[in-house]
């Protein structure tokens, strides 16, 4: 296909905010939500998604929404579904690994929901607090607030309490992985210093 213009380019996807500096940002869900959806705006956010070097979307939605989209533009993706229930400590404590692990291994790695709110801002603070990079999760909930620009409400609140109850990263990351990690020289280790910025201000 011969594309020319802002289709060769693509458009951002809307909210678009960096977690990690060049290594993990949140959206929206590309194409937008609801009734607000387009396909061609899908579109041409998943080619901006390609050609921006993002190895990896991870979708938070509960729904499959999107899933086929990112194979027909052999995005890679992985399908973490958060939702507030009695599975919600087990697809935390897989999906905060998961980051761990990609982040180690230089992935640049986009994650959304339907929108860039409580899920996005709750799993995200949750994130924070469980790796320790920030001290309390009242903390950890201001940093994220700061960076999405908007309060994170009780259903944002309830994925961080359920983070904190997780087990620690090192007691969730397989001994085998740890290991590999520390003897592949390409990988890097993720600390606080990644939100230094952030959590500084």
């Amino acid at each position: 296909m011969n594309m020319r213009g802002k289709w060769a380019e693509g458009i951002m996807p809307r909210n678009l905010i960096w977690i990690v500096k060049d290594r993990l940002a949140v959206c929206e869900r590309p194409g937008g939500y609801g009734p607000q959806h387009r396909k061609v705006r899908r579109i041409e956010e998943l080619i901006w998604i390609r050609r921006n070097d993002f190895k990896r979307v991870i979708s938070i939605i509960p729904a499959t929404h999107n899933l086929h989209n990112y194979e027909e533009f052999d995005i890679d993706y992985v399908h973490r579904p958060i939702a507030i229930g009695d599975h919600l400590q087990e697809v935390l404590g897989v999906l905060y690994v998961d980051l761990n692990k990609l982040i180690a291994h230089g992935e640049r790695l986009l994650m959304h929901h339907e929108d860039v709110g409580d899920d996005i801002g709750g799993t995200m603070a949750g994130y924070l607090v469980w790796n320790g990079f920030v001290d309390t999760p009242h903390r950890a909930i201001t940093v994220i607030e700061r960076m999405i620009n908007r309060v994170i409400g009780s259903h944002g609140r309830e994925i961080v309490a359920a983070a904190m109850e997780l087990p620690s990263p090192e007691e969730l990351t397989p001994e085998e992985e740890s290991e590999d990690s520390l003897n592949d020289e390409s990988s890097e280790i993720l600390d606080g210093s990644d939100f230094e910025e952030i959590i500084s201000e």
